[in-house]
């Protein structure tokens, strides 16, 4: 399998991340795959944010899952970008995707847009969440699912097989050989996040991932030709 390079919220690195700008650059850039965020509006929206609030993204303040969609739609998410919801995101761009679950109840949410559009060939699901991905693969048969991890990665290959995951998404900075080498031998992809440097570039080469998510769009084109 060639070296994946993943648009991490769109291309954060150069556009307000997690809205359809940033989404629609990361396509421009040629990114293998668009990685996105997902929560739950207080009515039932998939909404794309990162955070479990919007003070950091937007210029409001306070939780997503206390607004409804149409709150949401008012506030600035950056340069006049307004907060997508993930069935926009899908009419925006048709490179393939990685929806992360950060907020658990928006598993069941994304399991129907999954089912009705017929998406698991388009879209992997990827969590922190062990419970997330458990509940999303009993939904949505087929569904591609992928571990996401930041420092605690001791047991991470255990724990993607219990929950049926093909792809461990692990933190560079804390990432060992041995992880990935376990990994692979347990026939899981491994990707590195986040790298947006050509020594992080060249360390994820020399780890031998399967892929790596970045904000930076010149990534990819190094990417091809960095050993």
């Amino acid at each position: 399998m060639s070296f994946l390079t993943i648009g991490h919220r769109g291309v954060m690195g150069v556009a307000p991340e997690n809205t359809l700008l940033s989404f629609v650059r990361a396509e421009q850039a040629g990114m293998d795959v668009i990685e996105l965020d997902l929560h739950l509006s207080a009515d039932g929206a998939l909404v794309v944010m990162h955070d479990a609030e919007v003070d950091r993204t937007t210029d409001g303040t306070g939780p997503i899952a206390g607004k409804t969609l149409a709150e949401l739609k008012a506030l600035d998410a950056g340069g006049g970008e307004r907060v997508p919801v993930f069935e926009e995101v899908l009419t925006a761009v048709r490179a393939p995707l990685q929806a992360e679950i950060k907020d658990v109840t928006a598993a069941r949410a994304l399991a129907e847009v999954l089912t009705e559009q017929n998406l698991t060939g388009r879209v992997e699901v990827l969590s922190f969440h062990d419970e997330a991905l458990a509940e999303i693969r009993g939904l949505v048969p087929g569904v591609r699912t992928a571990l996401v991890a930041d420092r605690g990665q001791g047991e991470v290959v255990e724990r993607a097989l219990a929950v049926g995951a093909a792809a461990l998404v692990l933190n560079i900075r804390h990432l060992t050989l041995h992880t990935v080498d376990k990994a692979h031998r347990a026939g899981l992809r491994v990707i590195g996040w986040v790298v947006n440097t050509q020594d992080e570039l060249r360390l994820a080469r020399a780890l031998g991932l399967d892929g790596a998510t970045t904000d930076r769009p010149e990534i990819r084109r190094t990417g091809r030709f960095t050993a």
